[in-house]
C-alpha cells in the first residue's frame, strides 16, 4: 500500500513537472537591470561573508582601502601570493561580475571599484 502511494505521488510529481516545464522554460534575460543588479548584490554580500571568515584576508582587503593605491596593491598583492588558496577562492566568488560585464556589454562597478577589481582579477 505505501509504495502505491510512493509511486502515485511521484507520478503527480511528474506531471506538475511537465505541465510547468514550457512556463519555467522561459529564462529571465541576464542582460536586464534586475539581473545584473542581483548579480553584483550576490557577489558582494558573498565575498563580504568569505571575508569575514577569513579575517587575514579581511584585514589586508580592509587596510587597503585607506592606503594610497600603489602602496595598496603591493600590499594586497603581497598577502595573496602568500595566500593562494584565499586569492583563487574570493576570485572564483568574483567572476560573475566579469562575467555579466563581458556577455552583458557593461560595466557594473564604479570606477575605483572597477580599477581595483580588474587588478586584484589580473592576479
Amino acid at each position: 500500500m505505501k509504495f502505491t502511494a510512493i509511486t502515485t505521488t511521484l507520478g503527480g510529481f511528474a506531471a506538475a513537472a511537465m505541465i510547468a516545464a514550457p512556463i519555467a522554460s522561459a529564462a529571465p534575460d541576464p542582460c536586464a537591470a534586475d539581473s545584473i543588479a542581483g548579480t553584483v548584490s550576490n557577489v558582494t554580500g558573498d565575498a563580504q561573508a568569505y571575508l569575514a571568515s577569513h579575517p587575514g584576508a579581511n584585514q589586508a582587503v580592509t587596510a587597503a582601502k585607506s592606503q594610497p593605491r600603489p602602496e595598496a596593491e603591493a600590499n594586497l598583492r603581497g598577502y595573496f601570493t602568500a595566500n593562494p588558496s584565499e586569492y583563487y577562492e574570493l576570485r572564483g566568488i568574483l567572476q560573475p561580475i566579469g562575467d555579466t560585464q563581458q556577455r552583458c556589454n557593461v560595466t557594473v562597478l564604479p570606477p575605483e571599484l572597477a580599477s581595483a577589481y580588474d587588478t586584484f582579477m589580473a592576479g
